[in-house]
């Protein structure tokens, strides 16, 4: 682990390769990451977000926290855990990325990892672009206000 834990900050540009794999940078990389699970999750704003192990204990406190009898709640967890993935980095710091988010995001070639300090976002360079600049529309929507109340 790095002197000052897992933090991910800074932008890094990477491409993905011909199997969805895509290299986190080696400073983002941390002793066991090969062998825990890390958490990818659409974000609303059109990007992915990469939960890391302390983080995902962190989020499954809070989700087990969105009760059965809140419906509303429940369905947007589906739609949202339907649509993540879990994975680990292999020996080359790589990670593969599945169909689904890499349309969520609109990937194609490049990609953009920004650092959020506890987790990292993987975007489309131009979304990104457009979103840092302001001009990207602010949709509120269920996803959006769960993430809200969930503290994400």
């Amino acid at each position: 682990m790095g002197i000052l834990g897992n933090i991910f900050v800074g932008e890094f540009s990477h491409q993905l390769d011909a199997k969805n794999r895509l290299c986190i940078p080696s400073k983002w990389r941390f002793v066991g990451d090969d062998t825990d699970v890390y958490l990818a999750l659409p974000n609303p704003v059109g990007c992915i977000t990469i939960y890391p192990p302390k983080m995902v204990a962190r989020l499954e406190e809070k989700v087990s926290a969105v009760s059965l009898g809140d419906t509303k709640g429940q369905k947007v967890l589906a739609k949202l855990f339907s649509q993540a993935d879990t994975f680990g980095c292999d020996k080359q710091g790589r990670i593969t990325l599945s169909e689904k988010l890499i349309r969520h995001a609109h990937l194609e070639k490049n990609a953009l990892l920004v650092g959020s300090y506890a987790t990292f976002n993987i975007w489309e360079p131009q979304r990104y672009r457009t979103y840092s600049e302001g001009s990207f529309e602010d949709e509120e929507n269920e996803m959006s206000n769960l993430l809200q109340q969930l503290g994400l």
